[in-house]
């Protein structure tokens, strides 16, 4: 999936779509291939008034619902709207996402892996 949590974002289909405007990733639900981000997508739940709930008041709850991860694109601030994106890996090992308009850092996927020395397989026999 190329967004990942508190990444910015740009929606780019449906009625929230604002091409220019950048918002948060609050959650990546992966099974599904959507995310929730800030602000899109709000629906209202309505809520009964109980007295041993955390709400007794009651009323209209106010929260955002997953959309599909096909509509948004990835924000760079050096371009100032949603971009592609190329992953690339230097000689360090150092695995990161590029804009591919601009070529700047949209942040790093994997850190350099470290190199494990490898110990001799010590070949014994069980006492017999």
């Amino acid at each position: 999936m190329h967004v990942k949590k508190d990444d910015l974002v740009v929606v780019i289909a449906g009625s929230d779509a604002d091409p220019v405007k950048a918002r948060r990733v609050l959650r990546v639900v992966t099974k599904t291939n959507k995310v929730v981000v800030e602000g899109v997508n709000r629906v209202f739940k309505h809520v009964r008034a109980r007295a041993d709930r955390r709400n007794p008041q009651g009323g209209r709850l106010s929260k955002e619902m997953p959309i599909s991860v096909s509509n948004v694109m990835l924000f760079c601030a050096k371009c100032g709207f949603g971009v592609r994106v190329a992953r690339k890996t230097d000689a360090s090992g150092v695995k990161e996402r590029i804009c591919k308009k601009c070529g700047m850092s949209l942040g790093v996927i994997r850190q350099a892996k470290k190199k494990q020395t490898a110990t001799p397989a010590t070949v014994g026999t069980q006492g017999s």
